[in-house]
């Protein structure tokens, strides 16, 4: 395999391997409607084999960053329709990652809401909100009934990016958002289904992937996880407990056949990410850079020697809006900008210099 030959995933027809990694940007207003600047952004990056959107929020109380997209009144619809159309324009194809923040938001910044996790155990933190920065609340643990609601949530999401004419969705298990947090035995202390057992900590995943799978076919979608990263909270420190909550997952969702599986984890190539990979059954899309940038050479490396089929990129994708005809030719990159990446408007977003202007 070569990282710039096509690949197909479920019904996904990719030009080459490189994702654009979900990315959250911050620049869709108080509304959450993608507007001008977000659609010249994923427009100027059409170019990578796949664009997964930034985390974007299925109802209102699950909205976890201010200027967050969503994907639930019309005229955000209208929105994320603009912007596959115009990476459609421009050959390319583009999925929205469906994300429930879950206890990481505060009512300051899901418009006074509820905060909600699978129990009432807060984040030790702080969240950035629009009135500044304030300790992270204690949720409310959802119900049982209520955790049925977040299922169906999810679905309308999935049928809403659809008619937004967007190719798929990605569903966000991972990050220690929502339903990272029902996977994580730090997090989840239910005593009902929902709870105690890997099995039983899995289920809800396993409950929304199928609801979407069934609301918009299998190979339009892909779920994301990140087995032990230890963020916000969602603790996953024993191999064994990882490996029988995530392997009672993907043996309930293998036989939906979805278009991949994204793995967050520092080792993409070791044992524990390849289990998961050949247990899923599926494509698996490959991202090591949370904690470091991923080079071109590792990106190579992961196809070359078949540890993945798709790598998701970050940063790079950032600062390179032509980062695949870089790589391709071997040019040399811009420079990353971080201190950027949260700000608003068009600096450090859409003004990345491509090596060809026009």
């Amino acid at each position: 395999m070569d990282l710039f030959s096509p690949v197909t995933l479920g019904e996904l027809e990719l030009a080459n391997r490189v994702a654009m990694a979900p990315l959250t940007r911050m620049r869709s207003g108080s509304s959450g409607v993608p507007g001008d600047l977000v659609v010249e952004h994923y427009a100027q990056r059409a170019g990578v084999g796949l664009i997964v959107t930034e985390g974007t929020y299925p109802n209102h109380e699950s909205q976890a960053f201010v200027g967050q997209p969503g994907i639930v009144t019309d005229e955000q619809v209208a929105g994320w329709r603009r912007v596959a159309d115009a990476v459609h324009a421009r050959g390319g194809r583009v999925v929205v990652q469906v994300m429930h923040g879950g206890r990481v938001t505060h009512p300051d910044t899901n418009g006074g809401r509820r905060v909600v996790a699978p129990s009432a155990i807060a984040i030790d933190g702080q969240a950035r909100t629009s009135t500044g920065k304030h300790p992270y609340p204690v949720p409310h643990a959802l119900t049982t009934g209520e955790v049925r609601d977040v299922v169906r949530d999810f679905a309308r999401a999935a049928e809403r990016a659809v008619e937004a004419g967007l190719d798929g969705v990605e569903i966000h298990g991972a990050n220690g958002y929502l339903l990272h947090e029902f996977l994580a035995p730090s997090s989840n202390v239910r005593d009902d289904e929902y709870g105690g057992s890997p099995e039983n900590r899995a289920r809800l995943v396993a409950e929304v992937v199928t609801a979407v799978a069934d609301a918009i076919g299998a190979g339009r979608v892909g779920l994301r996880i990140s087995p032990e990263h230890g963020i916000q909270d969602a603790l996953e420190p024993d191999r064994a407990d990882v490996l029988a909550t995530y392997g009672s997952l993907l043996d309930r969702l293998r036989p939906l056949g979805l278009a991949y599986l994204s793995v967050l984890h520092r080792d993409p190539a070791g044992d524990l990410v390849q289990e998961l990979r050949r247990r899923s059954g599926v494509p698996l899309m490959a991202n090591s850079g949370f904690a470091s940038v991923t080079t071109r050479e590792e990106a190579l490396a992961l196809i070359e020697a078949a540890h993945a089929d798709v790598v998701a990129v970050g940063r790079a994708v950032i600062a390179n809006p032509d980062l695949v005809e870089r790589w391709a030719g071997e040019h040399p990159e811009n420079e990353i900008r971080s201190h950027l990446f949260y700000a608003a408007g068009a600096e450090g977003y859409t003004d990345y210099p491509a090596l060809r202007a026009g």
